[in-house]
């Protein structure tokens, strides 16, 4: 097999690559797109559902209203826990237990609520007024749960805020302390440097006044100068020298 066939070989499986990569993005991004839609649509649904139930809630009397109002407290409860948990549980990991059993108590509250949905269309109010008082009870039991959940994990947020305060407050007071103390010291320093200065400034002589061996050796060597250089005495000058009979007497210097 030459380098040529090699070469074409390396290139279809380079080329298969790239095409699997490319379905395999193109499939997590429809699936992703369809997820998103899906969550849009439960929502909406949810949206519409809850303001329903408001309206029959309020505008309802007797069965039809109370079970409306069941279904509402019950919806709004176990969102709101779901919620919180969901969003601790990203910081937390203690709360994935929690989670857990949310989701099995979220098991009974759907049960719960299909079972109110079902009443609503149930034509016979007096046996739907009879299991009334049960089905309130079991809606108790479970928003109950849930709101205990739901409280202890704000709970746990909360106490986990304060820790990190008080320690960061202590952590701050601890640096003030040392930001203090490192300023009386150089306020220290500094006065013992300004207290140097005034010292040498009083122990240094006056300006033009010599002190010292400097200044005795200055004047010894003055006064041998003055000494060396001290004119000899001059000679009287009224006083005429001998003449001798062999002297020439002195000849005039001509000038011209």
């Amino acid at each position: 097999m030459d380098a040529g066939m090699l070469i074409i070989m390396f290139a279809l499986v380079m080329l298969f690559a790239f095409l699997g990569l490319g379905a395999w993005a193109t499939v997590k991004a429809v699936g992703a797109a369809k997820r998103g839609v899906d969550r849009t649509i439960t929502q909406a649904r949810r949206t519409v559902e809850d303001t329903a139930l408001k309206a029959k809630s309020l505008g309802q009397v007797g069965v039809g209203g109370a079970l409306a109002q069941l279904r509402l407290d019950l919806r709004t409860s176990m969102r709101a826990t779901q919620d919180a948990l969901t969003e601790g549980a990203r910081t937390d990991a203690s709360l994935k237990e929690s989670l857990a059993l949310f989701e099995r108590l979220s098991a009974h509250g759907h049960e719960l609520d299909d079972e109110l949905k079902r009443l609503e269309q149930e034509p016979d109010r007096a046996r739907v007024a009879q299991a009334l008082p049960d089905l309130r009870e079991r809606a108790a039991k479970i928003t109950q749960a849930a709101d205990s959940l739901r409280w202890a994990a704000r709970d746990r947020a909360r106490r986990f805020a304060d820790d990190e305060l008080s320690s960061l407050s202590s952590q701050i007071e601890v640096e003030s302390d040392a930001l203090r103390d490192w300023a009386s010291r150089r306020d220290s320093l500094d006065d013992l440097a300004a207290a140097a200065a005034a010292w040498d400034a009083g122990a240094a002589p006056a300006p033009g006044v010599a002190s010292g061996p400097a200044a005795d050796g200055g004047a010894g060597q003055d006064a041998r100068g003055r000494q060396g250089s001290a004119p000899a005495p001059a000679l009287n000058p009224s006083v005429t020298p001998p003449t001798y009979p062999w002297q020439k007497s002195p000849r005039p210097e001509a000038t011209t």
